[in-house]
């Protein structure tokens, strides 16, 4: 929670991403320990306090395709546009890298000099179909799979705080397939400035592809979020 949302007084304010994205209405986590709840700054207190009194009753949100016990309520007091369930996944430090891939981080001068060149002659066709509009799109610290001088695969801070990183994955659609989103990933865990804090890996749980990397890396499963936006 405190590495995804900027809080205030433990209400949500916006998305710790350098957008400065809305975050969610209600958001709410869990493990088979327990669960953790936040909710929008923007939402009435009456209905927040509502909604938090009910979020205490239910149970740890620890299983794979587990459901919110009292997802209705939620709904008649939020009203939300759209409600995501996702996964949580343990990313460890430092996985074991088994790729022949070229790999340039963003703290070195290749990294850097990559990023200039982004910059000034603008993102590949392949990057812009992702989503990444300019080079300050990539969020840092990230690390890049290039094939034939292009970005093929990128991990990134999606979000990051003082205590951990979320990380962001991306990989070109004529590049899919190959491995090379897992070659990223594991280069990112690796990177200096993660050493020191916790590093997760969320996904909709609707995102087989997502899923699969997962699966794939061997990422210990930790538990479910949800969002109501």
């Amino acid at each position: 929670m405190q590495t995804l949302f900027v809080l205030d007084n433990g209400r949500i304010r916006r998305e710790n991403d350098p957008d400065r994205s809305a975050g969610p209405r209600f958001w709410l986590a869990g493990c088979r320990s327990g669960n953790i709840v936040s909710i929008g700054a923007e939402v009435n207190d009456d209905v927040a306090a509502e909604v938090a009194s009910i979020a205490k009753l239910e149970v740890p949100f620890g299983d794979v395709g587990g459901r919110l016990r009292y997802h209705e309520r939620y709904n008649a007091l939020l009203c939300p546009a759209t409600v995501e369930y996702g996964l949580v996944y343990r990313l460890p430090h430092s996985l074991p890298l088994a790729s022949s891939a070229v790999l340039i981080e963003s703290e070195s001068e290749r990294g850097k000099g990559l990023y200039e060149d982004l910059a000034v002659n603008g993102m590949p066709q392949g990057m812009i179909d992702l989503g990444f509009r300019r080079a300050s799109d990539l969020w840092p610290p990230w690390c890049a799979v290039m094939v034939n001088d292009e970005v093929a695969s990128i991990a990134f801070a999606a979000r990051i705080s003082e205590v951990g990183a979320e990380l962001g994955l991306a990989t070109a659609k004529a590049y899919r397939g190959r491995g090379l989103a897992l070659a990223a990933v594991a280069a990112w865990s690796s990177l200096a400035p993660l050493q020191k804090r916790h590093l997760f890996y969320s996904t909709d749980r609707s995102n087989t592809s997502s899923r699969k990397v997962a699966s794939k890396l061997g990422l210990p499963f930790v538990g479910n979020s949800v969002r109501f936006i």
